[in-house]
């Protein structure tokens, strides 16, 4: 028996960048669980992360040609744009809508909660190892950002020290998650 294993993220982006339909929704089907996990878990309502997602889908089927191989995995492009989206949307002002929630989608059922998944899985353990490579600060900062959905801004304030300092051990935090992961 033959194991068949899923394209390239890369490949399939190049191929996206050239306007092929058939990579577009391998890559979609590829990705998008994690990016509506993301969005899910920032946003808390299913209907605005599948907003977000689709969002987000369409501005990589027009702009697939200004992925950087050199600025990280196509994975991590996606969650950025994806966690980017959201902090958007949660910064844009208050509509009508946004007053009408279901407490139910809300709360949702956690085992289907992509992420709860996701991290059910090897990551998890390989995660947790890593993220007890970060000093404090890393740590801390990291969760607020990317746990919590914070700007570094709000990190900053959180933790009332300067931007500089929150973004500086974020961006080391990442660093060294990144080289623990064998990412990038």
């Amino acid at each position: 028996m033959t194991v068949a294993f899923p394209p390239d993220e890369r490949v399939l982006l190049l191929k996206v960048s050239r306007g092929d339909k058939i990579a577009f929704r391998q890559l979609y089907d590829q990705m998008s669980p994690l990016l509506y996990s993301i969005a899910l878990r920032l946003l808390k309502r299913r209907e605005a992360a599948e907003e977000v997602v689709q969002d987000v889908f369409l501005t990589l089927w027009h702009a697939a040609d200004q992925y950087d191989v050199q600025r990280g995995s196509v994975k991590t492009w996606l969650s950025t744009i994806t966690r980017n989206r959201c902090i958007d949307r949660l910064r844009r002002p208050a509509t009508t809508l946004d007053h009408d929630l279901d407490l139910e989608e809300i709360a949702g059922d956690e085992r289907d909660d992509p992420l709860n998944q996701m991290l059910s899985t090897d990551h998890l353990a390989l995660l947790t190892t890593c993220f007890g490579e970060l000093d404090e600060q890393q740590r801390r900062c990291l969760s607020l950002a990317y746990f919590e959905g914070m700007t570094h801004q709000d990190v900053s304030a959180q933790l009332d020290v300067p931007l500089g300092s929150a973004k500086t051990w974020i961006r080391r935090g990442l660093n060294v998650l990144k080289k623990c992961m064998g990412v990038a």
